[in-house]
């Protein structure tokens, strides 16, 4: 049987952790099994326990307090992660061999990682030869959203993930709670979002002619193919994050391959009946 794996990315203040946090009570209360993974080295606390840490592989003070590689926080980072992808053996042990794992792997923000560096692919490929089915759960602050041109960039972000790592995935504005209600009716407009409105509710803001044909592309790519959707997520709202739940578990195929419990053994012949009178031929009767 396959494990299951999260990939939960988004921008540094996201809700990457959060969500983490949210997801793993709401499936403990729902009698399910979760683990959490710590793969950001520049983490600092969590409020779960993890299965795994990179911290005790590799962090990014280490690497920015040695003298010899000189990395700021950013090549930092990049070095931890690389260095990573050469030590997947210590992710293996980490993880164990048992099979049907739901795992949560809390990710780094920094979008280079999923843009232009192996990395992050190498660990999606390195999952699925663990027959992992991974799911890539993008988040992206819905208080950066509530503009047209900076939902247009989260909207890039999530599709160069989605690009880079080719697997199924999930894409999410966080902190739905911390808006008002007039907010939240302001945000609805982008969870289905219509790219043409936008670009002509803004044309004009754009003073540039040719990077008003660029955005338009862009908008008319992402809108003809439907390319990206995001769902809404309230770590208050139990229904809104059991809706969250099934789509992601319904792109890797979730339980499809859980055993079939038989019933419990009955007597195969119960006490004091007579099957000679229940058959008996009703001529002769």
């Amino acid at each position: 049987m396959p494990s299951y794996a999260q990939l939960v990315m988004g921008p540094a203040g996201s809700g990457k952790s959060t969500y983490c946090s949210t997801m793993v009570q709401h499936l403990q209360a729902s009698n399910r099994s979760v683990h959490v993974v710590n793969l950001d080295p520049a983490a600092e606390h969590f409020d779960y326990p993890v299965m795994a840490d990179i911290r005790e592989l590799i962090s990014v003070d280490d690497v920015m307090e040695d003298d010899s590689l000189r990395f700021g926080p950013n090549g930092g980072l990049v070095f931890c992660m690389e260095y990573l992808a050469n030590n997947f053996d210590w992710l293996e042990e980490s993880l164990g061999h048992s099979e049907d794992d739901y795992i949560l792997f809390d990710c780094p923000g920094q979008i280079e990682l999923y843009t232009h560096l192996p990395v992050m692919r190498q660990l999606v490929e390195q999952l699925q030869q663990w027959e992992f089915r991974v799911c890539g759960v993008f988040l992206v602050d819905t208080q950066f959203m509530v503009e047209s041109f900076k939902f247009i960039s989260g909207v890039i972000a999530a599709l160069s993930a989605m690009v880079s790592l080719e697997i199924p995935q999930v894409n999410i504005m966080t902190k739905m709670d911390l808006l008002s209600p007039k907010a939240k009716k302001e945000i609805e407009k982008y969870l289905d979002p219509d790219l043409y409105s936008m670009m002509e509710d803004n044309s004009d803001s754009i003073r540039s002619t040719k990077f008003k044909k660029l955005t338009k592309a862009i908008c008319e790519l992402i809108d003809d193919y439907s390319m990206v959707r995001f769902l809404p997520f309230d770590r208050t709202d139990e229904e809104g994050i059991n809706i969250v739940l099934q789509h992601i578990d319904f792109s890797i195929q979730y339980g499809e391959d859980l055993e079939f419990k038989e019933p419990k053994d009955v007597d195969e012949e119960p006490a004091n009946l007579n099957y000679d009178e229940i058959f008996q031929d009703p001529v002769s009767s």
